[in-house]
């Protein structure tokens, strides 16, 4: 993979995984109650699509690093191994919510039934995104990859997600802003974290003009 098409990739997958998770959050908002298992299955399954398409854009990211700068490629191997890890406990999650919910006969809130999911989707979840945002923060910051505002908004991210891993002290009400499965924990953390890949994919998809195929700049500029 030459470096045109790892920008490229990497700013598709990003744009994909922003927008299923953007689809994906407002619909833990449209019932005050236990939602209907159709509305529970939807948002989980747009979940489940972004975050294959997160595996895509880790490692697209990591060869673009690679290509550009071998001696970060130790942090780009970090990064990746973070986003899986965070990919795994998501998609562990999400299969924990979807067989209860699939397995009741009566419509339940996930997001309170299924104990479990609690520091999963919480301080657990907040803890590896810390760690990726962070590490991505470190080589954008150093390689200059993509325009110096993302590696700054990446490590406020990082800070930001750190601040919520102690929310495992403070109860199980979703609608708490800080909570173990509060909706500042977990959703306002996801959505923060759809609109900055969004971003940083405009961003990569921007710069693979400026590159050829075969890493040669583009006769266009």
């Amino acid at each position: 993979m030459d470096e045109h098409l790892a920008r490229r990739l990497t700013g598709v997958a990003g744009i994909a995984t922003a927008t299923g998770f953007i689809v994906e959050v407002p619909l833990y908002f449209v019932y005050s109650g236990p939602p209907p298992d159709a509305n529970v299955l939807a948002r989980l399954l747009f979940g489940i699509v972004a975050l294959v398409c997160l595996i895509v854009f880790l490692t697209a990211f990591r060869e673009l690093v690679r290509r550009v700068s071998p001696a970060h490629e130790w942090a780009a191997s970090l990064a990746c191994a973070a986003g899986l890890a965070y990919t795994t406990v998501i998609l562990v999650s999400s299969g924990l919510e979807a067989g209860a919910v699939i397995a009741a006969d009566h419509p339940i809130d996930p997001t309170i039934t299924v104990s479990g999911t609690y520091i999963l989707y919480g301080s657990i979840s907040r803890l590896l995104l810390a760690l990726l945002l962070a590490t991505v923060g470190h080589i954008l910051s150093r390689t200059r990859l993509l325009p110096p505002w993302t590696g700054r908004s990446a490590y406020v991210l990082a800070a930001v997600n750190l601040a919520f891993v102690p929310s495992l002290f403070f109860g199980n009400t979703p609608a708490h802003f800080y909570a173990a499965n509060g909706w500042g924990t977990t959703a306002l953390m996801g959505a923060l974290l759809s609109y900055w890949l969004l971003a940083l994919g405009v961003s990569a998809c921007r710069s693979a003009r400026r590159v050829g195929p075969a890493g040669a700049p583009s006769p266009r500029h």
